[in-house]
């Protein structure tokens, strides 16, 4: 199963609405470090059962970039009862991802 791609109309309803905690990727496709990440997020999301696996690209959804103040990417948030608790910026290696979600 593929991360879930997020916009502005989709974003509470997925994200905010959520049952089950929420990774969200904030990233660009010309990033280098959002690169690198990538298939990470795309393995999590076929492989985590108990959390939602997202990607919010910032460049086609500049008002959730700026509402969660992502001014560096790749920035990722993980959300638990529609609000933000953790919050990481740049690359991270699959054990710190799965480590956020705990």
């Amino acid at each position: 199963m593929a991360a879930t791609h997020l916009t502005k109309e989709t974003f509470n309803e997925e994200v905010l609405q959520a049952k089950e905690p929420v990774l969200v990727d904030f990233w660009a496709t010309w990033c280098g470090p959002c690169q690198m990440v990538l298939p990470i997020i795309e393995e999590l999301a076929g492989e985590v059962k108990d959390a939602k696996i997202c990607k919010v690209n910032v460049d086609e959804q500049p008002e959730l970039a700026k509402e969660y103040r992502v001014m560096s990417i790749p920035t990722l948030m993980v959300f638990r009862d529609g609000k933000p608790v953790k919050r990481e910026v740049g690359a991270k290696s699959k054990a710190e991802i799965l480590e956020m979600l705990k």
